[in-house]
């Protein structure tokens, strides 16, 4: 990954392109050229908005499909703007808002027979998941560990958000790791 310093001024880079979203309502990316090699590399991550200690945004990239620089700006306006569990961001939210990186390492598949194995194979406060079966997909980053602590809840509330019955067993599943760049407001 990229050095301390590097990866908190991906936070600058997030919060350009909502700022520019914000006052000239279309989205903006960076010409990679102009940063260091190592945002240079393709990568997934996910960019998270909290306002007043609540969600107010979140979306992301599972796989490494672009430079990491292009993918934080373009992740950050989605969060801000098209993250269909919210209204757009407003300027008068903004100096409220939080925000942070989740920079994803690459997934890597689960071998499993059945949900028992598949739990088994879960560190709790570790590992995000996706899970898969008959083209329904979905990901927890490894942040919902906090709020569903138990691997059974954490998968019964993933198969919840794909739109599969909790019986169900998930046809194909991968883990990754995160690594959190965050914001501290009050600094």
């Amino acid at each position: 990954m990229t050095a301390t310093s590097e990866k908190t001024s991906l936070l600058t880079v997030a919060r350009y392109s909502i700022e520019h979203g914000l006052y000239h309502n279309t989205r903006w990316l960076p010409t990679i050229d102009d940063h260091p090699k190592s945002w240079r590399a393709e990568a997934a991550c996910f960019v998270t908005l909290h306002r007043v200690g609540d969600l107010r945004g979140c979306i992301g990239t599972i796989e490494a499909i672009e430079p990491l620089v292009i993918n934080v700006a373009r992740n950050a306006y989605g969060a801000a703007f098209n993250d269909p569990r919210f209204p757009a961001l407003t300027p008068e939210e903004w100096p409220e808002v939080e925000l942070s990186l989740s920079l994803l390492t690459p997934a890597v598949p689960l071998n499993f027979a059945n949900e028992a194995e598949l739990l088994g194979t879960l560190q709790p406060g570790r590992d995000g998941l996706i899970i898969e079966k008959d083209r329904r997909r979905a990901t927890f980053l490894p942040s919902v560990w906090e709020s569903l602590e138990e691997p059974q809840d954490f998968l019964t509330a993933l198969k919840r958000k794909a739109g599969m019955a909790a019986d169900v067993i998930p046809a194909r599943a991968w883990r990754y790791q995160c690594e959190i760049v965050s914001e501290d407001n009050d600094a």
